[in-house]
Parts: structure tokens; C-alpha cells; sequence
């Protein structure tokens, strides 16, 4: 059977630590600030992987914090995944030239199809496809704005130009500590035939236990924010039950 992620999250928002609710920016709760100590922790804790959004750059259109995911991707010694705001060559290259291990792209991937099929002609598996839905279909620019596009037609259009990972977030469940919605991720993961991440409404280890229990179906992992900060979820005890769950 496949392996099972567990990505902590660190929102980056004005070089701080942050937690937003559904995308609200004005819904902001800092917990560290510094966003590389809270990345050491996690791996501390047995992170394998560790999940970076640029908040300010998913809003500016362009990269923001480049400063702050460089010392966090170098500063650990697991990888380190960043999506927000990546909408040129230039900067996905300035990224992964920092250290990053995989970047995530979002609102392109609706926005800018060739930019899209370029990052995945040229970088192949360092890059993940960020799908964030509302109601089924896709919310681009940090979630501002909702497309007219399904979000399993997505993913099977950009399965087809070689992408090998999705992140999946139903916005609705993200923040509100609600659980994941778990048919639409399994749904998402047999329509496209890839890897999917899901992300949001992840809130106690029994979430993680049963999407880890679809990794023969694709889930490959759970990207998990506010309740690791608020101890409704233990790192090390979940990463631990996954294991035996195995």
C-alpha cells in the first residue's frame, strides 16, 4: 500500500505564522511568529513533509515571502511544498532554486493554461496542482473568486499534460474544524487517476485514519493546519496510528 502524508501547515502572512478562516483574510489568527520555528517544530514532532502558503502572494498575484520560505527550506531537513501567487516561469524557478521541493500551482492552472502545461513540461513532479473547490467547481485567487470550472474536469485535463499530484481543499470545510469532505476527495482521485492531498476540515486523527484508509484508491496525505495548533490533533500520535493502521 501506498504511503500516507501528514503535511503540517505554516500560512505565511506578513512574515508571521497565520490561520485564516475559509480563505477570510480578515478572519486571522497568528500562532507563531516565526514561521521557521513553528516549521522546526513540526519536523520535531515527525514531519515528513511540510506545506507552505505565501497568503500575501496568493492575494498579490506573485511570490512575497521569498525571504522567509528560503530560511524555512533550508532551515529543516524535510521537504518543503509552497504554493501562493505563482503565476510565471521566473518565479517557480526562484522558488525551487531557494530550496523548495515542490511547488503548488492554484488560480493558473484555471487562469493560464500554457504557463500551466509549461511548469509541467519543465519541472514535472516538483510541481503540484492546487484545486480548491466551492460547491464542485474552482475558486481561484485565494479563493476570492469562483470559476465555472468542475474541479474533477480539471484534473483529468491536467492529468493528461502530467500532473502527478493534486491538492484538494472543499473551502467550505476549511477552518471550521468540521472534517474533510472525504467523497470528494476519493471522487477527485479516481476521476483523475493521481495522487490527492487533501486539505481543509481535517480536525481530530480519526479524519486522517479514514482518508489514509483510501490510499489504495490515491490519497496520498492531509495537509493539516488549525487543528494542529489547537492540539485537537497530536503529530506524533496520529503519524503513530497511521503507522499501525498500515
Amino acid at each position: 500500500m501506498s504511503s500516507f502524508i501528514i503535511y503540517p501547515a505554516i500560512d505565511i502572512r506578513g512574515g508571521k505564522c497565520v490561520r485564516l478562516v475559509q480563505g477570510d483574510y480578515n478572519q486571522e489568527t497568528v500562532y507563531n511568529d516565526s514561521p521557521l520555528e513553528a516549521a522546526k517544530a513540526w519536523e520535531a514532532q515527525g514531519g515528513a513533509y511540510i506545506h507552505l502558503v505565501d497568503l500575501d502572494g496568493a492575494k498579490a498575484g506573485r511570490p512575497v515571502n521569498d525571504e522567509v520560505i528560503g530560511a524555512i527550506a533550508k532551515g529543516v531537513q524535510v521537504p518543503v511544498q509552497v504554493g501562493g501567487g505563482l503565476r510565471t516561469l521566473d518565479d517557480v524557478k526562484r522558488l525551487l532554486g531557494l530550496g523548495v521541493s515542490r511547488v503548488i500551482i492554484g488560480t493558473a492552472a484555471i487562469e493560464d493554461r500554457a504557463f500551466t502545461e509549461a511548469v509541467l513540461g519543465t519541472y514535472g513532479d516538483r510541481v503540484a496542482i492546487g484545486i480548491d473547490a466551492r460547491n464542485g467547481y474552482v475558486a481561484t485567487r485565494g479563493w476570492l473568486e469562483t470559476s465555472e470550472v468542475k474541479a474533477e474536469e480539471l484534473a483529468k485535463e491536467l492529468a493528461a499534460k502530467g500532473a502527478e499530484t493534486f491538492i484538494f481543499t472543499d473551502i467550505s470545510r476549511d477552518g471550521m474544524m468540521q472534517g474533510p469532505n472525504i467523497e470528494a476527495i476519493v471522487s477527485l482521485a479516481k476521476a483523475s487517476g493521481r495522487t490527492v492531498i487533501a486539505s481543509g476540515g481535517v480536525t481530530v486523527t480519526e479524519d486522517l485514519l479514514n482518508l489514509s484508509g483510501h490510499r489504495g484508491d490515491g490519497v496520498g496525505g492531509a495537509i493539516v493546519g488549525k487543528a494542529l495548533y489547537t492540539g485537537s490533533i497530536q503529530l506524533t500520535n496520529a503519524l503513530r496510528r497511521i503507522a499501525e493502521q498500515a
